[in-house]
């Protein structure tokens, strides 16, 4: 059609030409609009048809029409795919249209049978995308996910900062300075890249509070977007240097996972010291900083690889308990919840009560988590209300959890993540009807900011291929990593700037707790309360989260994996047996508040939740039995 039909009188900028009468043109034409950005003019055909006597009536009634500034002609898919040269993320489709066999008329046939079922196109259009089809915008999601991101940080700095001393300070039960020496005399220069943290520099108590103080400082900044990147770019040091500092007890799932999503959004942030977003002319637009559409891709990849990696995993291996494996139970089994609820590590009140649901619903709640997790993530990709649906949903599972676990600041971030999937007519949307906004369709012009863009391209460039192969080994447990692959990993991976997940890959069975006990001499002994994981059975499960008990948390790694895989817990002894204040003050209570115990024992119990019967008969929440010693009678030498 292009080398036959041209029109007489050149154009002084590029038309489309379109049915006005067609509700599918017309929604579509906006989003074409606004992808040119004002290079393409566009009229409907009913207004202009006589200024273009050499095209057909018939032709402007069965396709769009564009025509070049030379007056070329160009129609159907050809149309759509020129029109969208001027802009440069879109060419490909031109070449492609030009260049690879098959492409042109695949894409013309698609055309056609739209062209010729434009009311089943529309219905499909307002099912996907609403009324709105235009490119989404995230000025909102920008703004509110880096303030969420802000306050998780702000959490998790101020829940390590009470109890810094105790865990790794100078007195501590893993003293950070002892962990660091001990690395350089055994590797030498090589611990400072193996072990990335500015404590290398000074790891005193003061320094381990000025970190996590300036981490308070940095995070009330990012609240206030006052240097987001600046800010996220000190924050991401200062939190890495704590997690290496923590050794064991900074070793979680949701620690790597807030690393791993504070860097990337030092390249989603704006990088400006002060962002702020002013009207161009009163009711028409809004000026704002562009966000990274490469930055993101990759936030919202790592939600996908947290979501999907925490529900393959579930399904792509049996279940290790005590250093057997059970084949026989299995989260495909849908039996997960009959042992969840009590054998979790800090679980909450709720937990208790949900315990009580039947078997049905239990079986339920399980196949709900693993749709939730392995197919609603791919939904993250789709049109405005698919990808809404799927906000709500992995929203709804982090609520879910958050009611019978205490899972720490995860629920918070999984969430903020969650926000990214939120654009900007959504945002305003949710405004009108709480009555805040209006439902005028302002839109949010993006100022000019191209440099930003270039630092995300090559954390993208390096990180998708290891990010691909972690979802890969997700489905596949056993594949082994291509050398490069693993080369490349093994640098990165330090920095925890790329990380697998997995969250409850493993589903315990059983719930042993460890009761430890201080004596004066050796005959009666006495039992330390640890404030939030059980002790007696007739103290309720607590809530605890946003903030993470970490040294609560350990106990349950080391009742399951014996005191041998746990290094920690002998320090640990040393110190009850020291009175070590900064250790006792982890504890709910110290039976030996004056004088040091001469004794330290441990003692192994199994624990389970009562059920309602019994809770009713003896008012207990758990019921426990001895299983013997975790860790033998200790004393200090004379």
């Amino acid at each position: 059609m292009k080398d036959q039909l041209r029109v007489s009188n050149p154009l002084p900028k590029p038309l489309m030409i379109w049915d006005g009468e067609c509700h599918f043109c017309r929604r579509w034409i906006e989003r074409w609009r606004e992808l040119t950005a004002g290079e393409v003019e566009y009229a409907p055909y009913q207004e202009i048809t006589e200024r273009f006597p050499e095209i057909p009536r018939e032709q402007f009634q069965h396709s769009v029409v564009y025509i070049d500034k030379t007056g070329q002609v160009f129609v159907a898919a050809e149309a759509v795919y020129r029109s969208l040269w001027c802009r440069p993320s879109k060419r490909w489709l031109w070449w492609s249209y030009e260049h690879i066999p098959g492409f042109a008329s695949i894409s013309e046939l698609g055309y056609g049978f739209i062209a010729r079922h434009r009311g089943f196109a529309s219905a499909i259009t307002r099912l996907l995308w609403g009324k709105d089809v235009r490119p989404p915008t995230y000025f909102w999601a920008q703004r509110w996910f880096l303030r969420a991101l802000g306050l998780v940080y702000l959490i998790a700095f101020v829940s390590l900062w009470i109890q810094i001393d105790g865990l790794v300070g100078a007195n501590g039960i893993s003293p950070i300075s002892d962990y660091l020496s001990l690395a350089r005399s055994e590797i030498g220069y090589k611990a400072v890249s193996i072990l990335p943290t500015l404590c290398w520099f000074n790891s005193s108590n003061t320094f381990l509070h000025f970190l996590c103080g300036g981490g308070v400082l940095l995070s009330l900044l990012l609240i206030c977007r006052i240097a987001p990147a600046i800010s996220l770019g000190i924050l991401f040091v200062f939190y890495l240097s704590l997690c290496v500092a923590g050794q064991t007890f900074l070793s979680f799932q949701w620690d790597i996972l807030l690393l791993e999503t504070g860097f990337l959004a030092i390249f989603f942030a704006p990088w400006r010291l002060w962002p702020k977003e002013h009207l161009i002319t009163p009711g028409s637009a809004i000026l704002a900083t562009e966000v990274s559409p490469v930055a993101m891709f990759l936030l919202k990849f790592l939600l996908f690889k947290l979501m999907f990696m925490s529900g393959v995993v579930k399904l792509s291996s049996g279940d290790t308990v005590w250093g057997w494996t059970d084949h026989s139970f299995h989260w495909s089994a849908l039996t997960a919840l009959d042992y969840h609820y009590w054998t979790q590590p800090l679980p909450t009140i709720f937990a208790w009560f949900a315990d009580k649901h039947p078997e049905w619903f239990k079986k339920f709640s399980v196949a709900f988590c693993l749709v939730v997790e392995i197919i609603v993530p791919f939904f993250i990709w789709a049109p405005r209300r698919p990808r809404l649906i799927a906000a709500g949903l992995l929203i709804f599972l982090q609520l879910a959890i958050a009611i019978t676990g205490n899972y720490c600041f995860f629920n918070l971030l999984a969430i903020a993540l969650c926000l990214l999937l939120i654009d900007d007519a959504s945002w305003r949307a949710v405004a009108a009807v709480a009555g805040r906004g209006s439902k005028r369709n302002v839109r949010i012009a993006a100022a000019s900011d191209r440099g930003y863009n270039f630092a995300a391209i090559i954390v993208l460039i390096f990180t998708l291929p290891l990010n691909l192969w972690l979802c890969y080994t997700a489905l596949k447990p056993e594949a082994g990593w291509p050398k490069p692959l693993m080369t490349l990993y093994a640098r990165i991976e330090p920095f925890r700037i790329v990380n697998g997940y997995g969250l409850f890959r493993v589903m315990t069975k059983e719930r042993p707790e460890i009761q430890v006990e201080g004596s004066a001499d050796g005959i009666d002994w006495v039992s330390y309360e640890f404030k939030w994981k059980p002790d007696d059975v007739n103290r309720a499960p607590r809530w605890c989260a946003p903030h993470q008990p970490r040294l609560d948390w350990q106990m349950w790694f080391a009742a399951l994996g014996g005191r041998r895989q746990e290094q920690w817990f002998e320090n640990f002894v040393v110190r009850l047996l020291q009175n070590e204040p900064a250790v006792t003050e982890l504890l709910a209570r110290n039976p030996f508040p004056d004088k040091p115990p001469k004794y330290v024992r441990a003692l192994l119990f199994k624990y389970q939740f009562t059920t309602s019967t019994e809770r009713r008969a003896t008012g207990a929440w758990w019921k426990r039995r001895e299983i013997g010693e975790f860790f033998p009678e200790a004393t200090l030498p004379r």
